[in-house]
């Protein structure tokens, strides 16, 4: 994706990939502290090469919502979302 090219800028550029799991543990049924990877620049709505860390008890839902917020998705809400997460401030968003 990375080496082909959608107009000025390459498909992986334009494009958003989430990755991850609900569970941390799957054994005890643990949703909490679960990985998300997002990769691509969603035709510039990601920065990339960041890590950013949640507070405790942040869902994975937050981060959703935002994500689509940003490409243009008019939600106030997105599962169990009780808030945004900023995906491309890790001040804001205590980057590790």
């Amino acid at each position: 994706m990375r080496d082909t090219m959608e107009g000025d800028a390459s498909l992986l550029d334009k494009t958003a990939i989430i990755w991850g799991s609900p569970m941390a543990d799957a054994n005890i049924h643990n949703h909490r502290r679960c990985p998300l990877v997002l990769l691509g620049g969603a035709n510039g709505h990601l920065t990339g090469n960041l890590h950013l860390k949640a507070a405790d008890g942040t869902p994975m839902a937050n981060a959703m919502l935002t994500l689509m917020q940003s490409l243009g998705l008019e939600m106030d809400q997105f599962g169990d979302s009780n808030g945004t997460f900023a995906l491309n401030a890790p001040v804001a968003a205590d980057a590790i």
